[in-house]
């Protein structure tokens, strides 16, 4: 595993830094230290559209713990590939996104997992509960923000991924991953990894 801390850059949408569970959403990093260029791009979704509604179907109950929002195979491989879970080594941010960052911190009840340790992949996932209402808010900042956004399982999965290059020149992976369902959301940011399935597992294993 790389032994370089976080190179955490400032970019048109996606910021990242590392979250520790169960914990207040950090404040915004120092600047990045990535080149200015970047190309961003919106994961499109089957049947796509910028302002989904958000209805209000069968709500979630916030999980005690972070190993409680995966199936067991998800778990599993993503402690092979991926760990350690929660190193309160790394601070990363679930989102950069402004408005959603004030969302977050307005003291919604929240989970926060983080993958990887400080290097130069790992991942953060927040899960949140919200009053349904706000769904709206969620998904039209995420439309407004360049998100690709579409129908899932009766929810709202809203994508975006961006490429950086670093003073190595090396080519940097990173976006984010956001579900609205309800009264449940759950937001996701990564660098250089990005499991198969993680959110859609994620889904499946909240709302059945």
């Amino acid at each position: 595993m790389p032994t370089r801390k976080w190179q955490v850059f400032v970019l048109p949408m996606v910021v990242l830094g590392l979250l520790t569970a169960c914990a207040a959403e950090p404040a915004d990093s120092s600047p990045s230290a990535a080149t200015p260029s970047a190309t961003r791009t919106a994961i499109a979704s089957p049947s796509a559209t910028a302002s989904p509604s958000a209805t209000a179907t069968a709500g979630i109950a916030l999980p005690g713990a972070c190993e409680e929002i995966y199936s067991a195979e998800m778990l599993a491989s993503l402690q092979a590939t991926v760990p350690p879970l929660n190193d309160p080594d790394v601070t990363m941010l679930s989102t950069q996104n402004v408005d959603l960052l004030e969302q977050l911190d307005s003291g919604i009840p929240t989970l926060r997992c983080t993958w990887g340790g400080p290097s130069e992949y790992g991942m953060a996932t927040v899960v949140s509960v919200i009053d349904p209402a706000d769904g709206e808010a969620i998904l039209s900042s995420l439309g407004a923000a360049g998100f690709a956004c579409g129908d899932h399982a009766q929810g709202t999965m809203c994508r975006i991924e961006q490429r950086t290059v670093d003073y190595d020149d090396q080519e940097m992976v990173s976006g984010e991953t956001h579900y609205v369902r309800g009264n449940g959301w759950v937001s996701t940011s990564w660098l250089n990894v990005a499991p198969e399935g993680y959110t859609e597992d994620i889904v499946a294993t909240l709302w059945g």
